[in-house]
């Protein structure tokens, strides 16, 4: 219960609730609309997740704000790389949500002069750049935490009277075997990166779709969605689960 009221007292996290709810909607319907006897329930499902999309807007008038403020604080990062990444994607998460504003004001009919269709490509556009960036960013902190856990097994190594034992079989997969445990023992050390990446890997497939970069189905692009929103409703419960900037 305390969850729920700390995620409900949050927009941020108001967000996450509905985009879960609409993403849930699109899975369901693209589960049930091939069935002929459910037909009513996609139409409804197909109407809630509208309605949903539409209340959406509403809590995402003021993110412009907020994602200059996070513009601001990732120029602060210590490391280069992390820094020129998030301030890029951030930059990037202004325009989207510039885009989105505008489209907002043209579907309540406060303005006929913008285009549909091509702000719709904009925000798809600088929303995929977003999270490009952001998973650029998460490939170079878990390439660190990798070289962190083979430094600390190189050590124990060292220190261990024990040889390593190897074989034929050993040989021919070691580098496989290598590199899956250390991605493994990294984000299992690191389980907000790990969140971040996921919810970055599954965000992307939307932006994908829409510029028919990579076309997904309904089913694939709700999973994603539904995946992504129920990891950010987790960093907002657990906000230590959010990864910080170096």
């Amino acid at each position: 219960m305390d969850a729920f009221i700390r995620v409900a007292n949050q927009s941020q996290g108001r967000d996450r609730l509905f985009r879960a709810t609409q993403h849930a909607c699109m899975l369901l319907r693209y589960l049930l609309e091939s069935k002929a006897d459910k037909e009513a329930v996609v139409l409804k499902l197909k109407r809630l997740e509208t309605s949903v999309s539409t209340g959406r807007k509403w809590f995402r008038l003021g993110n412009v704000l907020h994602a200059i403020q996070a513009t601001e604080q990732s120029i602060q990062a210590a490391d280069l790389v992390p820094r020129l990444c998030l301030t890029l994607a951030n930059l990037n998460r202004v325009v989207y949500y510039i885009c989105d504003t505008a489209l907002w004001a043209k579907s309540v009919g406060l303005t006929s002069g913008v285009n549909r269709e091509k702000w719709q490509r904009w925000a798809a556009r600088h929303y995929y750049y977003f999270l490009l960036l952001s998973l650029v960013r998460d490939l170079y902190e878990i390439l660190l935490q990798m070289g962190q856990v083979a430094r600390d097994r190189a050590k124990r190594e060292k220190s261990s009277r024990d040889p390593p034992k190897y074989s034929v079989a050993n040989e021919e997969t070691e580098w496989l075997q290598s590199f899956l445990l250390l991605l493994f023992q990294a984000l299992k050390r690191h389980p907000p990166l790990l969140l971040d990446t996921v919810k970055n890997f599954c965000d992307i497939l939307i932006p994908l779709n829409q510029l028919g970069i990579y076309k997904s189905n309904l089913g694939v692009v709700g999973l994603g969605g539904l995946i992504s929103s129920l990891a950010g409703l987790l960093t907002v419960v657990y906000p230590q689960l959010k990864l910080k900037a170096r």
